[in-house]
């Protein structure tokens, strides 16, 4: 993100996508020459095992996200469905499983080869109509987080991110190097994302265990709709439980899906840390203070669910051990418009997509929200985030 010049923004609010998935041609013939999940077979995506995915509940059809089409890779159509649902710049990441799956040599090439494509991507995307200086795409990087890598390895990637004009971010599975976000490994790799200011975007990709999910065929809805939210849920806790933000708190950590359940259960979270001394005594404040120093993406679907995250975040300074006051205006500035594309695609290609429509219509609906505040949920958080508002 080095040397991008800054501009200031017209009068027109933007609408910017910061969860938003592409699956580059490298990335693909990677994922074509295996033989086991995740893969393309068939020019269908799988991309986990099916009893790790989601059991018996999922029936004959497995893990597979559907037809591999051009949805997934062609920047073109990514261009479409911008135009289609009036969205004027997007944030892209490569989508799940990432590198997970491969060995740590591999992994380290294929994530710099992987980026300098995306960067090409997003430099040679047509600039954002109406904001001069704004390309349409950015891109969030990607980082070898596999067992065995070595933590220099991870850290050069981050320097070659940083280098990068059109890269503001990395998108980060639960795993890190094999034990989870509060690995005392990853200590360097938190320090220097937050040296660079480069945003992590936290996503999940394995769920929850899928004994859980039982025998009835409820094909994917369970590992979508609880899997992957439980999923985010419990690493972000962890990261949280381990002192991370303590120690990193200019760390800027964008959650997918609303945060998953953590903000329903943030003050369960709370009252169970009291009565536990030994992580009491770990943080400086509160659990609940956490929250207001995260983002979320608006991926939630609803505007009840929405306006919940939001005043979960606006009380978060009450619980600073220093003393603090609520702030009704705070959830809103912390809150980012995303699709989730190219999933849950319409049956008809020339329809808009429901998903988006729902998490547009929810945006909107917020009642304590007023016109400004939708408007930096729709598209002036992320360009402040990323800064590329001044």
């Amino acid at each position: 993100m080095s040397g991008l010049s800054r501009r200031v923004l017209s009068a027109k609010a933007p609408i910017v996508d910061v969860h938003t998935h592409v699956y580059l041609p490298r990335y693909a013939a990677e994922l074509r020459a295996r033989t086991s999940a995740p893969r393309i077979y068939k020019e269908r995506l799988l991309i986990l095992d099916r009893r790790a995915w989601c059991g018996p509940s999922c029936g004959a059809t497995g893990a597979w996200q559907g037809h591999f089409t051009s949805l997934y890779w062609d920047r073109d159509q990514k261009l479409l469905f911008m135009k289609r649902h009036d969205i004027d710049i997007s944030f892209v990441s490569s989508a799940n499983p990432w590198l997970d799956f491969l060995s740590a040599e591999r992994a380290k090439v294929l994530a710099q080869d992987l980026n300098n494509d995306l960067e090409e991507y997003c430099s040679s995307s047509p600039e954002a109509e109406g904001f001069s200086g704004l390309k349409s795409i950015y891109g969030f990087g990607l980082l070898p987080l596999v067992p065995d890598i070595s933590i220099p390895s991870v850290l050069d990637t981050i320097k070659q991110i940083s280098a990068l004009p059109h890269m503001f971010g990395v998108i980060m599975g639960s795993k890190g190097v094999g034990n989870g976000l509060d690995d005392e490994a990853l200590e360097p790799v938190w320090e220097a994302l937050q040296e660079s200011n480069l945003v992590t975007f936290i996503h999940p990709h394995y769920g929850v265990d899928s004994a859980a999910f039982g025998d009835k065929p409820n094909g994917h809805v369970l590992p979508l709709a609880l899997g992957f939210p439980f999923e985010t849920t419990i690493a972000v806790t962890r990261l949280v439980l381990a002192g991370v933000l303590d120690r990193y708190p200019d760390l800027r950590l964008l959650l997918a899906h609303s945060g998953g359940a953590l903000p329903q259960l943030s003050s369960r979270l709370a009252s169970c840390i009291t009565h536990d001394p030994v992580v009491a005594k770990r943080l400086k404040h509160d659990a609940r203070y956490y929250l207001g120093k995260l983002y979320f993406d608006a991926v939630a679907y609803g505007t009840d669910e929405l306006g919940f995250v939001s005043e979960v975040i606006g009380r978060a300074e009450t619980y600073n051990t220093a003393g603090g006051e609520y702030n009704a205006d705070l959830g809103s500035t912390r809150i980012l418009f995303g699709t989730d594309h190219p999933f849950f695609p319409p049956l008809e290609a020339s329809q808009k997509w429901q998903s988006v429509e729902d998490n547009l219509q929810a945006i909107r609906g917020v009642r304590v929200w007023s016109d400004s505040a939708r408007a930096n949920v729709l598209g002036l958080n992320a360009l402040r985030l990323f800064n590329l508002e001044h």
